[in-house]
């Protein structure tokens, strides 16, 4: 297997990554035909196991496969905890932990800085000493991002990159992954959490990533994209979403601590407890 996962991520190294996923990003958003619609949205649903009982139920066929990808869930589908963090997203939480004193945190056997995952090397600072989480979204996961705190949205940071993949292949083989890959950093200042960042990480075949706060805009044009006035989100509030799949970091100063552990994990539930 490993021999495998290895091989895997020398071909993908050797591929136009960028050209691809955008193309692929074209193909999902063309309009398709009531028949193959049905029928690609079938077999997507069955290979990954899809629960579109959660899902908004949809007049007819859906138009196009991003607007399948990107499917908003029926209200109440996901309980919001009363604690003060919750998870951003649907998926894994494959990796949580403290950021170091040099602000850098520890994924899967690498060591990333925070300056560079952000785009801020001062604003890093605050995070030192703080904790991180990171989800991991599958797939067949719901793929719409929400905030996992109370507060408001001041600033989104857009970062290009490459578009290597967010999954075990990637994580093992691709020295620094997270800060090579496009990615879009939303700033939420907090009462209580002081500055809480989620960094959407994008990945091969994800055609794009909008952010709410920034309508009609691309996240990951270069720069910094005040948000003014500043949007006040609630927990579990959408903030954005992955037009095919990817990972969000979550950065927490000093003071509070991730207490769940790794598994399975659903927007909205604490990361302060087990659940």
């Amino acid at each position: 297997m490993g021999l495998a996962t290895y091989a895997a991520a020398q071909l993908l190294r050797a591929l136009p990554r960028v050209r691809i996923s955008r193309a692929v990003g074209q193909l999902c958003e063309l309009p398709l035909s009531p028949p193959i619609s049905r029928a690609i949205m079938g077999v997507y649903a069955r290979a990954y196991r899809v629960n579109m009982a959660e899902a908004v139920p949809e007049p007819g066929p859906y138009a196009s496969f991003d607007a399948f990808f990107t499917r908003p869930l029926k209200e109440g589908a996901r309980q919001i905890s009363l604690d003060a963090l919750v998870a951003p997203a649907d998926g894994r939480l494959s990796s949580c932990g403290r950021v170091d004193s040099g602000s850098r945190i520890f994924v899967k056997g690498q060591h990333y800085d925070v300056g560079e995952l952000i785009g801020d090397a001062r604003d890093a600072a605050r995070y030192s000493g703080g904790e991180f989480a990171v989800v991991y979204l599958a797939p067949g996961d719901y793929h719409r991002v929400h905030s996992p705190v109370d507060g408001e949205v001041t600033l989104v940071r857009g970062m290009p990159g490459d578009l290597f993949p967010v999954n075990s292949i990637g994580e093992r083989h691709i020295p620094q992954l997270f800060v090579r890959n496009h990615r879009a950093a939303i700033v939420i200042d907090t009462r209580g959490l002081g500055r809480v960042t989620v960094v959407m990480v994008g990945a091969v075949i994800v055609g794009r990533i909008t952010i709410s706060a920034l309508p009609g805009r691309n996240a990951a044009e270069p720069g910094l994209h005040p948000v003014n006035p500043a949007e006040r989100v609630a927990k579990g509030q959408e903030i954005g979403m992955f037009h095919l799949g990817s990972t969000a970091v979550v950065l927490l100063e000093p003071g509070v601590s991730v207490g769940r552990p790794l598994g399975t994990v659903r927007f909205g539930e604490s990361l302060l407890s087990a659940g």
